[in-house]
């Protein structure tokens, strides 16, 4: 009997020590969530993961946090992932609260294992190219907070079933291709909400019009801030059902708005009858109009598109006629007439520089219709089309305190600069009141604008051609500028002030007009390209030059404006965010988008965010020349990716060892 219970517990210790042993090959562990992470990087190609997979655990890879075990993060944003992710991998990572696949160029369905990540909370895969339907097991997952589908290419309708989700507090699926009208959503957390930029049609639930229209936007949707539907009333009154409640206008209110209109019709032609007149008794005398602009800094109204500090570059101007024309000139067109009566009174006019046909003189250029580009650092700036048909870019400059000897003999070293990379100056006019530049016109505005401008449809796509062409025009510009003398600088480099041809070719603008002006004429928006050593803006040094340089790339390369580049936006602090990020081996992170969507230059991208890197160094013994910048630039466009070529994405000196 006692051998029989010997061998009975025997039987129990190796049974135990069986389940023991193969316990960990039943239940997900951190090798099968290495495992499943091998085979992601596997599957889906792009950047190479510069991930060490000599080391057993993968919680100390790039982009992968762990607990108890388990992998619980994986971030892996804008590193050129491509292809479609196979079922088998997210079923073995059943660990994760946070997932972000976001700036990628990842295509087809999502897989449906990733049902079995019943513990997310964060799932970020916008800017990506998923299509199909948004699947259903989303819907199973009930811990999410965060769900980003934004830019995709999602299709169908959108699901009631969101209401399944009831912890959601952000839930973006703008730039898709949803389509149907919109279900009667009802998520209390919810507080972040787009759907704009789809097919949407129909009516906005009730619960869902508390959003800003630009949630809606870009469909064919009505009601809440979007404006009240066919059949309903612009009140905020609901029915008990949700629907609108219709109110009907009494006979008062109706004899009110006829009234109103009459009385706004007859204000409104008497206004301009007055107009007319006025308009006709300007035409008679050309000292008038000049009178009449007494504050030409005054915003002259127009349909305007949004506004960039254009400085001397330009492309979102608005056009505002003779009343710009008038304004342009000033007190100038006064003088010209003036003086026109003989010599004795001292005429002023154009003086242009080199031995080119002048083809037009001041007369002309103050007939020339106007429109407004934008007010920049040193003044406003006007494209000016003259009767004969020539354009010109003329420049009024704001601020002026030196004598006009002085003001000549620098305008003149100005005026003798002759390089490709450079936008000529080819005239100007000095009086007392009025100091005019006239530069040739570029049609395709600034860089300024071209980055930060459109985001609309009808974007010129930035690909790393125009972007690399851009770049090297601008340093050449510089460089031959730093070749004019030891003490020689530009003195207010920033995206502004590059101006583009036809074929996207940088052309460098306000050179020499920092000794011109008055230190107010330097307001805060340069600060984001200012080096930190500078205390006067009107004294600026050639390795400060490389500084503002340095950030100018690095608005090339990231697609931010820096700080209080834009009137309408705070910017980032460039330099230090970007080495922020490189200090936590997310380089691939600080690259646009629309960078990302272009293979097989990630090598020449690295190369020039080092350069970025190094021109915006805190000391300027630290920083590059400008000819070794434009050597660089030049080095990398011509070199060719080679498909063995390592990659280069981690191997960022983020400038804290200088």
């Amino acid at each position: 009997m006692h051998s029989h219970y010997q061998r009975q517990s025997l039987f129990h210790l190796c049974f135990f020590s069986i389940v023991l042993v193969l316990l960990p090959l039943a239940t997900p562990d951190l090798s099968s969530d290495r495992a499943a992470l091998l085979a992601l990087r596997s599957a889906v190609g792009g950047r190479t993961l510069l991930w060490d997979v000599t080391r057993p655990s993968p919680c100390s890879w790039a982009g992968v946090n762990c607990e108890d075990n388990r992998v619980t993060v994986l971030r892996l944003p804008g590193v050129a992932l491509h292809g479609t992710i196979p079922t088998g991998i997210f079923g073995n990572l059943t660990g994760l609260r946070t997932l972000s696949l976001r700036l990628n160029a990842l295509t087809g369905p999502l897989p449906s294992d990733l049902s079995a990540c019943v513990t997310l909370r964060n799932l970020y895969l916008q800017g990506n190219l998923f299509s199909g339907e948004i699947p259903e097991f989303l819907y199973s997952l009930h811990d999410l907070v965060r769900l980003n589908l934004a830019s995709n290419n999602f299709s169908g309708e959108i699901s009631p079933s969101f209401n399944n989700l009831t912890r959601i507090r952000t839930l973006y699926l703008e730039n898709n291709k949803l389509s149907g009208s919109v279900p009667a959503l009802d998520l209390p957390k919810l507080e972040q909400f787009n759907i704009s930029n789809n097919l949407l049609t129909g009516s906005i639930p009730t619960k869902l019009r508390s959003y800003k229209s630009s949630s809606f936007l870009g469909n064919s949707l009505c009601g809440g801030p979007l404006g009240a539907c066919p059949g309903e009333a612009d009140n905020g009154d609901f029915n008990i059902d949700g629907s609108k409640k219709k109110k009907k206008l009494s006979g008062g209110a109706i004899a009110g708005i006829v009234i109103g209109s009459v009385v706004a019709f007859v204000v409104i032609v008497a206004i301009l009858f007055l107009l007319c007149r006025q308009k006709s008794s300007k035409k008679t005398s050309s000292v008038d109009i000049a009178r009449t602009v007494k504050h030409p800094e005054v915003e002259i109204p127009g349909e305007k598109l949004p506004e960039l500090e254009s400085g001397g570059g330009y492309g979102n101007g608005y056009s505002v006629g003779a009343a710009a024309a008038a304004a342009m000139v000033g007190n100038g067109k006064s003088e010209a007439a003036n003086a026109s009566g003989g010599a004795a009174a001292g005429a002023k006019k154009l003086i242009f520089f080199g031995n080119g046909p002048r083809v037009f003189d001041l007369e002309d250029l103050l007939r020339a219709s106007a429109e407004v580009l934008g007010k920049g650092t040193f003044g406003t700036a006007y494209k000016a089309v003259l009767e004969a048909g020539t354009v010109v870019a003329v420049k009024r400059l704001k601020d002026v305190t030196i004598t006009e000897k002085e003001f000549k003999e620098k305008i003149e070293s100005v005026g003798a600069m002759d390089h490709e990379s450079l936008v000529p100056l080819r005239a100007y006019y000095f009086s007392r009141d009025e100091k005019l530049l006239v530069y040739d016109y570029m049609p395709m505005g600034s860089l300024s604008a071209l980055l930060h401008g459109n985001k609309g449809a009808g974007r010129t796509p930035l690909n790393w051609e125009i972007r690399s062409s851009i770049a090297l025009g601008a340093a050449r510009g510089i460089e031959y500028l730093h070749s004019q003398g030891p003490n020689v600088s530009h003195g207010n480099i920033k995206s502004s002030n590059i101006l583009l041809t036809k074929s996207y070719e940088g052309r460098v603008s306000d050179f020499g007009l920092a000794h011109l002006v008055g230190p107010s004429s330097t307001p805060n928006r340069v600060a984001g390209y200012r080096a930190p050593e500078v205390t006067d803006p009107r004294k600026v040094s050639q390795k400060a030059d490389v500084y503002s340089f340095g950030v100018l790339l690095l608005e090339l390369l990231t697609g931010k404006p820096p700080t209080h580049a834009l009137l309408n936006e705070e910017g980032v602090d460039l330099p230090r965010w970007v080495q922020s990020i490189v200090k936590e081996e997310w380089t691939s992170e600080v690259f646009d988008l629309e960078l990302l969507r272009y293979q097989n230059v990630e090598e020449e991208m690295v190369q020039l965010l080092q350069l970025a890197i190094d021109c915006s160094a805190q000391y300027p013994d630290k920083r590059p020349s400008i000819s070794e910048v434009t050597r660089r630039i030049e080095e990398l466009r011509h070199s060719t990716l080679r498909e063995d070529q390592p990659n280069a994405v981690h191997d960022i000196d983020d400038g804290s060892s200088r």
